[in-house]
């Protein structure tokens, strides 16, 4: 019951604070007046925290992998794909591997970096801290148990996010869509198989 109230009280909350309605900070006011993709971006990434308590997830899109793939393979595909989006490959990391690893356990994580140089710069020119998020990341996970995912940022908050206080320009925005496009076609397609 108390769980039903809280969860109750944390919808309430949420419908307020995305229906432009205004919150306190250290007696200040801020409004926001979120509207359309915004709403639907933030209304959607605080729906995953308040069904999982994980706010990481909400941030990112995950991929299972099709059985019988190898890794190798994988990051070759994501490699050839990158290309057809015009994203250049630009480095792999090997973050680690666990011997005799629990079920549960992430037993091996690798990581592929990509990135679309002219539009990083446009990015940056926008907004020095979009250098936070570049270059674009791809994240293989192999569980002890054989799961296997990759998984990436989704971009939906770097893109509509914002307010009206920074509008991003039309052609930045028309480029970010294109790489938030290849961030979400090239795992997907290299964990299918395809």
């Amino acid at each position: 019951m108390i769980r039903k109230l809280g969860l109750g009280i944390s919808a309430a909350a949420i419908a307020v604070l995305f229906s432009g309605c205004s919150y306190m900070n250290m007696g200040k006011v801020f409004v926001f007046d979120f509207s359309g993709e915004t709403r639907t971006a933030y209304a959607e990434m605080m729906g995953t925290i308040g069904e999982t308590g994980d706010p990481a997830q909400a941030m990112m899109l995950e991929f299972p992998v099709k059985e019988g793939l190898a890794e190798d393979d994988i990051f070759e595909a994501m490699k050839e794909y990158a290309d057809q989006y015009n994203m250049r490959f630009v480095g792999e990391k090997n973050m680690f591997r666990i011997e005799n690893p629990k079920p549960d356990q992430v037993a091996h994580a690798r990581i592929a970096e990509f990135c679309s140089l002219s539009v990083a710069k446009k990015m940056l020119d926008h907004s020095r801290y979009y250098g936070g998020f570049m270059p674009c990341r791809v994240l293989y996970v192999e569980y002890g148990d054989g799961r296997r995912y990759l998984v990436t940022m989704d971009m939906t908050l770097a893109l509509y996010g914002g307010t009206d206080k920074k509008p991003i320009n039309p052609d930045l925005f028309k480029d970010m869509l294109n790489v938030k496009k290849a961030m979400e076609e090239i795992p997907r397609m290299a964990a299918a198989g395809e």
